[in-house]
C-alpha cells in the first residue's frame, strides 16, 4: 500500500481529528507535526511521527510563511514527498501554505505552467470533476488546456471513466460565448488531447455529461460552493418535510431512513475527503479546514488510490500527447 504523509497540524480541529482519522483510515500514514502533542495520541496505535517544529496558520501570507517557518508541518510533508519517503500528502491547513508548499517543495511537473485544485462534485453515479476550484482565479488559454488534461487523467482514475467528456464553463453553449479567453480557449480545446464536448453552462454542473467541468478558479471556486449550498438546502428541506409525514406516518421511517442517510452521504463533502492538486511531482490532497476524522479518513483512502492507480503517470502521458 502506498505510504502518505498527513499535516497533523493543519485544520479547525486538529491534531485531535487529523490523528483520529489517521488511525480509523486503515492507510499507511506518517504523522507530520509536533512529537509531544501527537504522540499520546498515537500511544497504541503505533503510527510513525515525523516531527515539525512550527505549523502555518490560515492568517499567515503563504509563501513568507514557508520561506521563514521552514520546518512547519506542511513544509516537511511536501520535503516527505519529495525525497520519495512518502507516496503523497493529505493537509487540511492553510490552502495557500499547501499550494506554495507542493510548488516550491515538491515542483512542477513538466508541462504544467500553475498547478490546479481538481474538486469532485457528487452527481450521477460517478460523479465529475470541476477544475480550477480556487488556485488559479486569472488563467490564461494554455493554462485551461493543461486542466482539462489534468481532470481528464482524473476522472480516469478516480471515477474509473475510460474516456472521460471534457466541457468548458461558459454563459452559453454555442461558440463564440464568453469572455476572450473562454473564446480562445475553445478554440484550443478542440485541438487538445481530451474528448472535449464544447460549453457547458451552470446547470451542466449536476448533469450527467460532461465528466470534466474547466473553468477560472473563480468561477470554479464560486461555482463549487453554490453546488455544495444548493445541496444542503434541498437535504434541509427533505429533512423539514419529511419529519412532518414522519409525524403523521411514522412506520414510513424503517422505510425511509436508510435511503435519507444514503442520500446525505453521498451529497456530503465529508464523504469525498478533499479536493485533489494536480500538476506537482507528487499527489497532493486538499481537505477541508473544518475536517472531522471521517473527512481525514477519506482523504487518506482518496489520496492512496490516486498513488496506487498511476495518477502522476497517466498526466505526464496527457501532457505528453
Amino acid at each position: 500500500m502506498a505510504r502518505i504523509a498527513l499535516d497533523a497540524m493543519g485544520g479547525d480541529h486538529a491534531p485531535v481529528e487529523t490523528v483520529a482519522g489517521a488511525v480509523d483510515s486503515g492507510v499507511d500514514v506518517v504523522l507530520v507535526g509536533d512529537e509531544a502533542q501527537l504522540a499520546p495520541l498515537v500511544a497504541d496505535a503505533g503510527v510513525p511521527i515525523v516531527h515539525a517544529e512550527d505549523v502555518i496558520d490560515m492568517a499567515d501570507d503563504p509563501a513568507k510563511a514557508l520561506r521563514e517557518k521552514r520546518k512547519s508541518s506542511i513544509a516537511v510533508a511536501a520535503q516527505l514527498v519529495s525525497d520519495g519517503e512518502v507516496d503523497g500528502l493529505v493537509s487540511a491547513g492553510s490552502t495557500g501554505a499547501a499550494l506554495a508548499a507542493s510548488a516550491m517543495i515538491i515542483g512542477r511537473m513538466k508541462g504544467v505552467s500553475r498547478p490546479v485544485i481538481a474538486a469532485l462534485v457528487p452527481t450521477g453515479e460517478k460523479g465529475k470533476i470541476i477544475l480550477d476550484a480556487g488556485a488559479n482565479p486569472d488563467v490564461k488559454t494554455e493554462h485551461l488546456v493543461q486542466f482539462a488534461i489534468m481532470g481528464a487523467a482524473l476522472a480516469e482514475t478516480r471515477l474509473g471513466i475510460a474516456t472521460p467528456t471534457v466541457g468548458l464553463l461558459n454563459i452559453g453553449q454555442e461558440p463564440g460565448k464568453g469572455r476572450k479567453h473562454e473564446r480562445a480557449a475553445f478554440d484550443a480545446l478542440e485541438k487538445a488531447p481530451v474528448n472535449f464536448i464544447g460549453n457547458v453552462e451552470g446547470y451542466d454542473i449536476v448533469a450527467d455529461q460532461p465528466d470534466v467541468i474547466v473553468t477560472d478558479g473563480f468561477t470554479g471556486n464560486v461555482a463549487l460552493k453554490a453546488s455544495e449550498g444548493t445541496s444542503r438546502f434541498v437535504m434541509e428541506a427533505i429533512k423539514q418535510e419529511l419529519g412532518q409525514v414522519l409525524v403523521e406516518r411514522p412506520e414510513l421511517a424503517e422505510l425511509l431512513a436508510p435511503r435519507l442517510t444514503g442520500l446525505r452521504q453521498k451529497l456530503h463533502p465529508e464523504s469525498y475527503g478533499g479536493a485533489s492538486l494536480l500538476g506537482v511531482k507528487g499527489v497532493v490532497t486538499i481537505a477541508h479546514g473544518s475536517s472531522s476524522r471521517t473527512a481525514i479518513a477519506n482523504a487518506l483512502r482518496m489520496t492512496v488510490e490516486e498513488a496506487e492507480r498511476h495518477l502522476l503517470d497517466r498526466i505526464r502521458s496527457g501532457l505528453r500527447a
